[in-house]
């Protein structure tokens, strides 16, 4: 039987709940499918960093490599643990390391879920840049603590990183509607956007099927809210990418569904796939997280990983769930139930 190893990174907060409840799912679609997921727990968090100084082992790059994805539940704990800490001993690394440069999330409302606006045919998909941009760590602080203290962030944008990501815009956008939207601020930023925006025009000759249009990030706010319908793939540096994609979130019914990949387009090292809402200490340990995010974040890693069949089960199995009325309301419902719910559905679907 072909078995997939998945490195399993529950985390912070809720993150163990979520990743409970998706990996009883994805087994479950696995072994309706012929296949089989082999899952390894690595306890690296805010709270193996209170007790070791590390979000993770030195060697913890290395010792993930040898698995074929990655399956994240949350990170940040910051009333013990400062999120710069966290993200950048953790999520960054990760990312850089495996090259993981596009992050996907899907932005669409599943059935009966109601979000709060009345869009007809929203149907998102955000390619963000994942790898450097605004998140490149570069920059520094000096005379810290005194009145003439300085702090300077240098957004990185290289021709390769963006190139890279603007093609595989374009391509996502070839195999869905033909519609590219690219995210930039080059009337105001004008070396790094001007710089995007110049990349986007020459890739488009190569792209002739493809329609692009270049909006600055604050009018394509207000499209996403105002027109989301018009939209199809929108291609965006780090910093927009991740702001848009909350939006995007909130359109579609909250964070509770936001699901996500990093993405190692070239395969040569692991791809992670994790959901968008975080730790949310607020409710950890009440059993109330919705774990449709995670599941989703699950499907979308069975699909890398050449399991469609199991996916579209998964998926199926969400829309179903959801169209009952299950888990479409923040603690309506508990995580087992939302749980158990999405397994009976699972076991339903043929294929």
């Amino acid at each position: 039987m072909k078995t997939h190893r998945i490195a399993l990174i529950p985390g912070d907060g809720i993150g163990t709940d979520v990743i409970d409840a998706a990996w009883s799912v994805l087994q479950r679609a696995a072994g309706l499918s012929g296949f089989a997921l082999e899952g390894t727990t690595f306890p690296w968090s805010c709270a193996f960093y209170k007790e070791t100084g590390r979000m993770m082992p030195a060697d913890g790059i290395e010792i993930l490599r040898g698995f074929d994805a990655i399956l994240l539940g949350a990170v940040g704990w910051p009333a013990e643990v400062p999120d710069s800490v966290s993200l950048h001993g953790l999520l960054l690394p990760i990312r850089k390391a495996f090259v993981q440069y596009a992050n996907i999330r899907p932005h669409r409302l599943l059935p009966g879920v109601e979000g709060p606006l009345k869009a007809e045919g929203f149907d998102i998909l955000c390619i963000r840049e994942n790898t450097e941009g605004e998140y490149s760590g570069a920059g520094g602080r000096v005379h810290q603590g005194t009145a003439n203290e300085v702090a300077v962030e240098t957004a990185i944008f290289t021709r390769a990183g963006v190139e890279r990501i603007l093609r595989f815009g374009f391509e996502q956008a070839r195999a869905r509607r033909g519609k590219l939207a690219s995210v930039t601020k080059s009337n105001a930023q004008k070396h790094s956007m001007v710089f995007w925006d110049e990349i986007t025009a020459l890739l488009a000759a190569d792209y002739p099927d493809v329609t692009v249009t270049s909006y600055h990030v604050d009018a394509l706010a207000a499209r996403m809210v105002m027109a989301p319908e018009s939209l199809d793939v929108i291609v965006a540096s780090n910093l927009f990418g991740d702001i848009l994609t909350d939006l995007g979130a909130a359109i579609q019914g909250g964070l509770g569904f936001a699901a996500s990949a990093n993405i190692n387009p070239d395969r040569s090292a692991p791809s992670m796939f994790e959901p968008v809402h975080g730790s949310a200490p607020d409710i950890a340990g009440k059993g109330i997280a919705n774990p449709m995010a995670t599941i989703w974040s699950g499907a979308m890693m069975l699909e890398h990983l050449g399991e469609s069949q199991a996916a579209a089960r998964v998926m199926q199995a969400l829309s179903a769930t959801t169209a009952r009325g299950i888990g479409i309301r923040p603690g309506k419902d508990s995580t087992e139930a939302i749980t158990a719910a999405i397994l009976g559905e699972v076991n339903s679907k043929k294929g």
